[in-house]
């Protein structure tokens, strides 16, 4: 796993095949699942170490705020939670 870590940060691209199939024939079921899956979206995953931006930022404010609103489910309405979101930025 740490070397596919280290494919995805240094953005080799070239090489994810071989360490795919690497994966595939390690007879470890959970390094094969995981070669399975990255190949059933391997396109999406070879874009990813093209590109230079990421939408984690983005993801992580769409995490705390639907963690904000599972807190306060059937709790309130919603000027408190507006309140409780403006408080947490």
């Amino acid at each position: 796993m740490k070397e596919f870590e280290t494919l995805i940060r240094e953005r080799r691209e070239a090489e994810l095949g071989v360490w795919l199939e690497a994966a595939r024939a390690s007879k470890l079921p959970e390094l094969e699942s995981f070669a399975v899956g990255i190949r059933r979206d391997e396109a999406a995953v070879r874009a990813a170490m093209r590109t230079e931006w990421s939408n984690g930022q983005t993801e992580g404010q769409i995490t705390r705020l639907k963690l904000l609103k599972r807190q306060m489910y059937g709790r309130a309405k919603f000027d408190l939670l507006k309140a409780r979101v403006l408080q947490a930025a």
